[in-house]
């Protein structure tokens, strides 16, 4: 079973994720902070990690830029509503710093559990 961790600072949207995933047969853990998600990355790596972007401590970018340098083989999906200004460009900056995949908030059930099914069967950099 796939194991994912989902980082997002707002609970319900880790909640929400966390139910979709776990009925599509995914084993997930949750952190509320960039912080905190590389911490639990570290004790307990997992198969794709999904982060939101815009978070306070650390935001989304700088966690994937982290991820990818500490290990280069680690799946990310990034996530995003692009913040009050509802910009999306930081989507696009995600990609360039290594998220397999992005999807703008809000998407739909079918849009989240596609990314990951298609991230998950691409090998994992590194691990070829």
């Amino acid at each position: 079973m796939p194991r994912l961790l989902i980082i997002d600072d707002e609970r319900l949207a880790r909640l929400t994720l966390r139910k979709i995933l776990e009925r599509a047969g995914h084993e997930v853990m949750e952190a509320s902070t960039g912080n905190e998600g590389l911490a639990m990355f570290r004790a307990k790596p997992c198969d794709l990690v999904i982060t939101d972007i815009i978070m306070p401590d650390k935001e989304g970018i700088e966690t994937i830029i982290e991820l990818k340098r500490d290990f280069p083989g680690v799946r990310v999906i990034a996530i995003s509503g692009g913040g009050r200004t509802r910009n999306l460009d930081f989507l696009k900056l995600a990609s360039r710093y290594g998220a397999e995949q992005v999807l703008a908030k809000p998407f739909s059930q079918e849009d989240l559990v596609g990314a990951v099914n298609e991230v998950l069967s691409r090998p994992a950099a590194g691990h070829a």
